[in-house]
C-alpha cells in the first residue's frame, strides 16, 4: 500500500505525493536538477550535502543502481522527489532499485507530485526551504525557514590522507572538498598518483609532501564560510605549484585573491549549461552542480582574467590566473555521465605538472 507524503515549502505550499526510499522526515534546502541521466552520481555527489534534490527529467531509476558509477560511497542529501520511479529497472550492471538504495542509505523520497509545477516556482522565487513529512500538520515553518547548511566541507571531506594510484608518475595532492570519484579518475588516466588530503590541509604539509601539482575539489556549502580554509591556499599559493580548481574549489582560489562570491537565485545544477571560451571563442556544454558564483565585478584585472562565462546569464565560469601557474572553473570537465566537452582542461593541468616535475 502506498503511503502518502508531503513536500512543504517554507512559504506555505504543500504538494501532495506518495513516500518512497526511507520512512521519516527531511528538512533542507530544495535544489532542482535537469540532468536527463546520471542521477547515480547526482545522489552520490557530495555537493549537494544538506539539500533536498528535486530531478525534474519525469522518469528516474530506469537504469537502476550501479555503484561502479558513483561519485562517493554515502548519500550527503537531505531528500529526494521525483515524477515516477522506475520499480523494474533494466541494464545489466544493476544491482537494485533506486527505492532500495535510498532505504539502505537512509535517505527520505518522495515522487508523485508535479516537479514541473515545483521547477517553475523554484524559477521565479528562487532556492528555499522545504520539508518532506507523511504528516503536513507537523511542519513548523518558522524551523523549515530557520534551516540553513552549516560546516558542510568539514561535514563531507576525508580525516586521513590516503594515495590512489601510488604506481603513478606525476604526484597530485587532491583536497576534498566533496571531492567527486572522477576526478581521481581522470587524474589517475593520466598517470597521476593522487594524494588525497583532507580539506584543512596546511601549506606545511603540502611542502612535506612535494606533490607535482594540486587539485582543488567541487563540495557543498557557502564558499565563503570556509575561512581557515581560504587562508591556507593564499599560503599554498606562495609554493608556486601548479593549481586547477573545480567548482568549490574555484570559488575558494577566487576568495583567497580577494575577490567576492555571490548566491545565485536558483543555481546552475544539470548537464545542458552552455559556456563560452573568451580565448578562443569556442562553447562547450557542460555538467554543473553550484549555487554560488565568482563575481565578475571583483575580478582584478592585474591578477587574473575571466577565462569562461556562462551564456545564458553571463557569470563567471572559469578565471586564469596570470602570474602563477594557476587556473579554475566552475564547470565539472569530469562530468559523468557528461557531457565531456571540456576534459582537455584535465590534459592542460597535467602538462603544467609534468613542466613542474621536471
Amino acid at each position: 500500500m502506498q503511503q502518502k507524503a508531503y513536500l512543504v515549502l517554507e512559504n506555505g505550499r504543500i504538494f501532495e505525493g506518495f513516500s518512497f526510499g526511507a520512512a521519516g522526515e527531511a528538512i533542507g534546502e530544495i535544489v532542482f536538477t535537469t540532468g536527463m541521466t546520471g542521477y547515480l552520481e547526482t545522489l552520490t555527489d557530495k555537493s549537494y550535502y544538506g539539500q533536498i534534490i528535486v530531478q525534474t527529467f519525469p522518469l528516474i531509476g530506469n537504469y537502476g543502481v550501479i555503484p561502479d558509477d558513483f561519485e562517493s560511497r554515502t548519500v550527503s542529501a537531505r531528500g529526494y522527489i521525483v515524477r515516477y520511479w522506475c520499480e523494474e529497472p533494466s541494464n545489466f550492471r544493476s544491482r537494485g532499485t533506486i527505492d532500495s538504495f535510498l532505504k539502505e542509505q537512509n535517505i527520505v523520497g518522495l515522487y508523485g507530485i508535479d516537479t514541473r509545477e515545483l521547477t517553475k516556482i523554484l524559477r521565479v522565487q528562487g532556492t528555499m526551504n522545504g520539508m518532506i513529512t507523511t504528516d503536513p500538520r507537523k511542519a513548523d515553518l518558522e524551523k523549515i525557514r530557520a534551516y540553513r547548511i552549516t560546516e558542510a566541507v568539514e561535514s563531507v571531506s576525508v580525516r586521513e590522507i590516503s594515495v590512489l594510484n601510488p604506481g603513478g608518475k606525476y604526484s597530485v595532492a587532491l583536497f576534498d572538498y566533496g571531492y567527486k570519484e572522477n576526478i581521481a579518475r581522470e587524474l589517475i588516466k593520466r598517470d597521476c598518483r593522487v594524494t588525497l588530503v583532507p580539506c584543512d590541509t596546511t601549506a606545511e604539509k603540502i611542502k612535506e609532501l612535494a606533490p607535482d601539482g594540486i587539485m582543488l575539489s567541487n563540495g557543498p556549502g557557502d564558499p565563503a564560510q570556509n575561512t581557515k580554509i581560504i587562508n591556507n591556499l593564499k599560503e599554498i599559493l606562495n609554493l608556486n605549484i601548479p593549481v586547477f580548481g573545480i567548482c568549490l574549489g574555484h570559488q575558494m582560489l577566487a576568495l583567497s585573491h580577494g575577490f567576492r562570491t555571490e548566491k545565485m537565485k536558483f543555481g546552475h545544477r544539470g548537464a545542458n549549461q552552455p559556456v563560452k571560451d573568451l580565448v578562443t571563442g569556442k562553447t562547450y556544454i557542460t555538467s554543473q552542480n553550484h549555487g554560488y558564483a565568482v563575481r565578475m565585478d571583483t575580478i582584478y584585472r592585474e591578477i587574473a582574467d575571466v577565462w569562461f562565462v556562462n551564456i545564458n546569464d553571463n557569470t563567471c565560469e572559469g578565471i586564469r590566473y596570470l602570474h602563477r601557474p594557476v587556473f579554475s572553473v566552475q564547470f565539472h570537465p569530469e562530468g559523468c555521465g557528461g557531457p565531456q566537452d571540456t576534459g582537455y582542461l584535465f590534459d592542460a593541468f597535467v602538462e603544467e605538472v609534468k613542466k613542474h616535475a621536471s
